[in-house]
C-alpha cells in the first residue's frame, strides 16, 4: 500500500497565502471576498476544491452579489454599522474559514478543515475585531460621521486585498504578516510605557 503523494510545497504555500488573503479580506466584508473568489472560480481563473465549487454557480453568485451589496449599503448607515459588527463577529470567521478552505485543493478534506479554521478563521475574526475597535474610536470621536467615510475605505481595501490576494498571494500574505508584527509591536510598546508611568 503507497501512502498519498505530498503536495507540492509551493503550490500549498500559495494556496495558504491566497486564503490569509482572501479571510483578512472577510474581516472588512464578509460577502465580498465571497463573491471574487466565486466569480474568479467561474472564469476559471482560480481552481476551487471541489466541495467549494458551488461558490462559483450561478445561483450562488447571485445570493452573494445581493449580500454583497446589502452589506455594502447598510454599512453606510449610522447604528446599523455597529449592528453589522455585531453579527459579522460570528459570520466573518465562518466566510473566512470557507474561503481559506475554498482555495485549498492540495490537501485532502480534514487537514483542509483543520487549516482552514487555523488560519482562515482565526484571521477574519482578528481583522475584524480590530476593524471594530477602530469604528468605535471613530464613533466616539466624530459622534458616527466619520464612520461612512471608513467604511468605504473598507470597501476599497477589500476588493484590492481580494484580487490581489488571487493574483499576487505571496506578496498579500508577506504584507499582512508584516502589519501583524507592526500592531504587536506597538502595543508591546504601548504596555511598556503604561507600566513605565507612575
Amino acid at each position: 500500500m503507497t501512502s498519498a503523494p505530498l503536495p507540492d510545497l509551493l503550490s500549498l504555500a500559495v494556496q495558504v497565502a491566497m486564503g490569509l488573503g482572501l479571510a483578512a479580506c472577510a474581516g472588512l466584508r464578509a460577502f465580498l471576498p465571497l463573491l471574487v473568489v466565486g466569480l474568479a472560480g467561474r472564469l476559471e481563473l482560480v481552481p476551487l476544491s471541489e466541495s467549494f465549487a458551488w461558490l462559483a454557480t450561478g445561483p450562488a453568485l447571485v445570493v452573494l452579489s445581493v449580500a454583497v451589496v446589502a452589506e455594502l449599503l447598510a454599512d453606510k448607515v449610522p447604528v446599523v454599522d455597529h449592528a453589522l459588527d455585531a453579527l459579522g463577529t460570528l459570520v466573518k470567521p465562518v466566510a473566512g474559514t470557507l474561503l481559506a478552505a475554498s482555495v485549498l485543493t492540495d490537501l485532502p478534506p480534514l487537514p483542509t478543515a483543520v487549516l482552514a479554521l487555523c488560519t482562515g478563521g482565526a484571521v477574519s475574526a482578528g481583522v475584524h475585531l480590530t476593524k471594530a475597535k477602530v469604528r468605535l474610536l471613530s464613533t466616539a470621536a466624530t459622534a458616527g460621521i466619520g464612520n461612512p467615510l471608513l467604511s468605504v475605505l473598507e470597501d476599497v481595501g477589500a476588493v484590492i486585498g481580494s484580487v490581489a490576494a488571487l493574483v499576487v498571494p505571496l506578496l498579500v500574505a508577506a504584507l499582512f504578516l508584516a502589519a501583524l508584527v507592526g500592531l504587536l509591536v506597538l502595543l508591546a510598546a504601548r504596555r511598556a510605557r503604561a507600566h513605565s508611568l507612575p
